[in-house]
């Protein structure tokens, strides 16, 4: 990275504009574009200079995109092509969780413009993005990833290589999936240690010593769900979306999943609002 790096994001929202103080932090001139004024406001403070027309992103040497779907990567894609079609080449980093497909079909259209794509979902939530230290899973060529190397060492404390374009989807997907699965096995758990006389608390203490642990009994539970606070940052439409992707892949590649069809029924059907934070769902005193 030279002093003059400088790195676009698109989208400054929750993980978005942590991810912008990040990359201020380790050294790039970053750019950043939002449809809000007040998110806008909160990226200054943070060292990020607003821009107000999306083009002025694309002057940057290498995009993020922290966009909640793929319809709205492909709009801005849409959006700037006349721009692209224009300028040096240009590695755009796409942390959005998406559907594989759509990311092997940018990263071609981008390739036909000379341009490289990488998708790069990521894993660690609002928190993780502030620190610089999410985890990404990364698909795409090797070129690609080299070119991009230094933003994503920015914001990331662990990028994995997965492989080709869509590679990376395919792997948040999966790890998405078995997130929204424990949080509801897990609150199953407890509530079955509640029936039978035993404190919840003391039956997560020994969940998170043996084999029944994972990353939701261990940080989400004791983090969210056990004092209430239900406020991780993911909301219930985010994890929504991300199940019912899962879904439709595991139907696309014909794949059998019972358990997953479950899950995705469970998370479907949830008593609660799309804003709601996803550890709702692990409230295992709801009835």
């Amino acid at each position: 990275m030279t002093e003059t790096s400088t790195v676009g994001i698109v989208g400054l929202g929750a993980m978005g504009l942590g991810m912008a103080a990040s990359a201020v932090r380790a050294g790039f001139r970053s750019l950043g574009f939002d449809l809000s004024p007040e998110r806008s406001a909160q990226a200054r403070a943070e060292g990020v200079e607003p821009v107000d027309d999306l083009a002025q992103v694309f002057a940057a040497d290498r995009v993020v995109f922290s966009l909640p779907t793929a319809r709205d990567v492909e709009g801005v894609i849409d959006r700037v092509a006349g721009v692209l079609e224009g300028r040096s080449r240009i590695v755009v980093i796409d942390t959005s969780t998406s559907e594989p497909a759509v990311s092997r079909a940018l990263a071609a259209r981008l390739a036909a413009m000379g341009h490289g794509f990488l998708d790069a979902p990521v894993s660690g939530g609002p928190a993780g993005a502030a620190k610089g230290a999410l985890t990404m899973m990364i698909g795409g060529s090797a070129a690609d990833l080299a070119d991009a190397r230094p933003v994503i060492e920015a914001l990331s404390g662990r990028a994995i290589h997965v492989g080709d374009s869509g590679a990376g989807n395919v792997a948040k997907l999966v790890n998405n999936l078995l997130c929204a699965a424990h949080m509801l096995t897990t609150a199953e758990g407890l509530r079955l240690a509640e029936a039978a006389g035993i404190p919840a608390q003391s039956v997560l203490e020994v969940l998170n010593a043996a084999s029944g642990r994972s990353m939701l009994s261990e940080v989400h539970f004791p983090s969210w769900v056990m004092n209430g606070a239900f406020d991780s940052g993911f909301t219930m439409a985010l994890m929504q979306k991300d199940v019912r992707l899962a879904r439709q892949l595991a139907e696309e590649c014909d794949a059998r999943l019972p358990l997953t069809e479950k899950a995705a029924q469970l998370w479907a059907d949830a008593p609660y609002r799309g804003g709601d934070d996803f550890t709702r769902m692990g409230d295992f005193r709801a009835k």
